[in-house]
């Protein structure tokens, strides 16, 4: 399968059409799910989907350690183009590599306007210019919702757009609901556009939307996260 036919078949096009075309320039997405769930894949699988588009991608980390994101995206496109049979695969590869930036931050020492001038940089200095933002491991509980509103107003002025993970903690009564949004992004959602939620059930994890831009309500995406391969699919 040619590049472009891998584009257009995947099954990020169906979340596209469901959310209005994607989370759009200016704006946050956050994939929510309790602990070990498949925020990490999911966030990669639209990173790497944006890579296929010839998109640039900055990862932000809050983990101590990058190998493994290193080691989520070659897994994740090893995956794709294997079960595509992806032409000049390791051609496809070595490009969009050059597309993508990981950077990695300590959360308890390192604030968002710190993490901001940072990729602001990376895209005046060194002339990466970024079209989406991955952020692994922002802690809600700890963050506030000024955080969010300046990470708007940053995607808003570069034209960039903002993928979120959130950990929902064990007890919170969205775990248990399909029409409660988490209740550690109540704060936040005025500056936020979209929520999925991972939920699973009966051993699959199911995409749920929550949050389409103005619209908060609850709905079965038809995608499912399958976690022995790290990817995203049709139910």
């Amino acid at each position: 399968m040619l590049k472009k036919e891998l584009i257009e078949r995947s099954p990020l096009r169906i979340l596209e059409k469901s959310i209005h075309g994607g989370v759009g320039k200016g704006n946050i997405g956050v994939i929510a799910s309790k602990k070990g769930v498949g925020k990490t894949a999911c966030l990669v699988h639209l990173a790497t989907d944006q890579l296929f588009q010839g998109k640039h991608v900055i990862h932000v980390s809050f983990s101590n350690d990058t190998k493994h994101i290193i080691s989520w995206y070659e897994d994740i496109f090893q995956e794709i183009s294997k079960r595509r049979e992806l032409e000049h695969a390791m051609e496809v590869h070595n490009e969009i590599i050059h597309n993508r930036v990981i950077m990695n931050f300590n959360f308890s020492t390192r604030r968002i306007p710190e993490v901001l001038e940072r990729i602001e940089s990376m895209i005046s200095q060194a002339n990466f210019k970024a079209d989406c933002v991955v952020v692994d491991g922002y802690n809600f509980p700890e963050g506030n919702v000024n955080e969010l509103k300046e990470i708007r107003e940053f995607a808003n002025k570069h034209g960039l757009e903002f993928w979120f993970s959130a950990t929902v903690p064990e007890g919170d009564k969205s775990l248990l609901s399909e029409h409660v949004t988490p209740e550690i992004l109540t704060n936040y959602l005025s500056e936020i556009a979209i929520v999925i939620m991972l939920k699973p059930i009966d051993g699959i994890i199911h995409l749920r939307l929550l949050k389409d831009h103005d619209q908060a309500y609850d709905e079965d995406l038809h995608l499912k996260l399958d976690p022995k391969i790290l990817l995203i699919s049709r139910e």
